[in-house]
């Protein structure tokens, strides 16, 4: 069995603006200076409190988690108004169904978006019925940790060697390194794709129909 573990935003879904809004609203309601959205897009992947962290280059704990509640509380009255900003990536859906299919292959997800973001988006875009296993920092530590593949294989009974891990970020492929698992860097996320060669990524993928027969090399070496 493969165990094919998908990031969310900036893999499966493209919410850069959106995130990069209600990030410079929540900073300039605090009376703190608002992150440039290419700032907010280096930190997309992060759980929000860490995020919070490293747009705020402090180590001020209580101030990160005021600022990740605020900011929770933006995105979720915006979610009628956002409508269709929440897309899919071209491809993602097609590649997903066709995973899906393999009697060789489970699906999952590992991210730093919330659960109940997940489950929202999942049914919303008609993907939920398609993974076995939802890591997020409701019950595991932030990426880079590995916790979330650990979770994810346990749950599932995939072996190291057989796991991937599909995203966009230096810590998505950071996380599957510290796991021991294969890596899969997208280029049409936040991060670029020379951070993802050096950050560990196995093998980049340029577009979704490229990424069935990238699973299969990576995990066939």
């Amino acid at each position: 069995m493969k165990l094919i573990m998908f990031d969310m935003d900036g893999t499966l879904i493209d919410t850069a603006s959106l995130i990069a809004e209600h990030m410079a609203t929540t900073f300039s309601e605090a009376g703190l200076s608002a992150p440039s959205p290419e700032r907010v897009r280096r930190i997309i992947g992060l759980s929000l409190p860490q995020a919070m962290l490293r747009l705020l280059g402090t180590d001020d704990v209580a101030l990160a988690e005021k600022l990740a509640t605020a900011y929770r509380a933006h995105y979720r009255a915006s979610l009628v108004a956002a409508e269709g900003r929440e897309g899919l990536f071209p491809g993602a859906r097609e590649a997903i169904v066709e995973l899906a299919a393999r009697d060789d292959i489970v699906l999952g997800i590992a991210t730093g978006k919330g659960l109940a973001g997940v489950h929202r988006l999942t049914q919303l875009h008609d993907i939920a019925q398609f993974f076995s296993t939802l890591q997020t920092p409701d019950h595991n530590p932030s990426k880079p940790h590995p916790a979330m593949m650990e979770r994810a294989m346990a749950e599932t009974g995939a072996r190291r060697e057989r796991t991937v891990i599909i995203g966009d970020t230096t810590f998505d492929m950071e996380m599957g390194k510290a796991a021991g698992t294969k890596t899969i860097g997208v280029t049409w996320g936040y991060h670029h794709a020379n951070e993802l060669t050096g950050a560990g990524a196995d093998i980049l993928v340029s577009a979704y129909a490229d990424l069935p027969a990238a699973i299969d090399t990576v995990l066939e070496t």
